[in-house]
């Protein structure tokens, strides 16, 4: 059976970092909060979903970054999102390795390495 998406990434993060969260992935990024399933909940984390594309956040005690592994999120509007993060005070690298691709990498408020690509209209 072939693969054909995916329902959502999931990244970690640190106990009482839920304020954070919300300001990074709802206000900067745009994604919706949605609640947990009541089976779920109980073990705190958070869940974020934009379309079709979700993100989960579970809490780690002494959580680590994820400095190399990262999602990918193809955006409608890249200049208009690193407009957003800068504002925000979040970091943007711009990368330039793939020609044709306007694309770059930002970090989430606990360190989590997340790539943004410009979407190509089609």
């Amino acid at each position: 059976m072939p693969v054909v998406g995916i329902d959502h990434v999931q990244l970690a993060y640190p106990p009482g970092g839920e304020d954070r969260a919300r300001q990074f992935y709802g206000e900067v990024m745009r994604f919706s909060e949605v609640a947990k399933p009541a089976p779920m909940a109980a073990r705190g984390g958070m869940w974020f979903q934009a379309g079709p594309v979700g993100v989960h956040l579970g809490v780690e005690d002494g959580m680590r970054p994820s400095v190399k592994m990262h999602p990918a999120f193809l955006v409608d509007d890249l200049d208009a999102l690193v407009a957003r993060l800068v504002a925000a005070g979040c970091e943007w690298k711009p990368s330039d390795e793939l020609p044709g691709v306007q694309r770059g990498h930002t970090r989430d408020p606990f360190g989590n390495r997340i790539e943004l690509i410009q979407a190509i209209a089609t």
